[in-house]
């Protein structure tokens, strides 16, 4: 087996793994039966795009991809810190309405 042929099955593995893994997460967004389970799903739904990315740029031999990764990272980054400060706050105005509930 050559070193080309062996990358080229390599990174259809790879790639094919990282689309089971994206699946897996999907399936787990579409059902998690709470919001930290869809948060944690989202956010691996995202590594799993970049990962594709990386791994897709490597295959086609074309770094473009690679700035695509890049951008993804940062956003999905900022997607998740909005996704737990919403629900820090929203645990929050749970907490404080339980709490007013007591109290009546």
């Amino acid at each position: 087996m050559t070193a080309a042929a062996f990358l080229s099955l390599s990174l259809n593995i790879a790639l094919v793994m990282i689309l089971l893994g994206l699946g897996v997460a999907f399936i787990r967004l579409a059902i998690g039966p709470s919001l930290a389970d869809r948060v944690v799903a989202l956010d691996m739904m995202t590594i799993t795009i970049i990962a594709f990315c990386g791994v897709y740029a490597i295959s086609v031999d074309d770094p473009s991809f690679l700035d695509v990764a890049i951008v993804l990272a940062l956003v999905g980054f900022l997607a998740t810190v909005a996704l737990a400060r919403y629900t820090e706050r929203r645990f929050e105005r749970d907490a404080d309405q339980r709490e007013e509930d007591e109290d009546a």
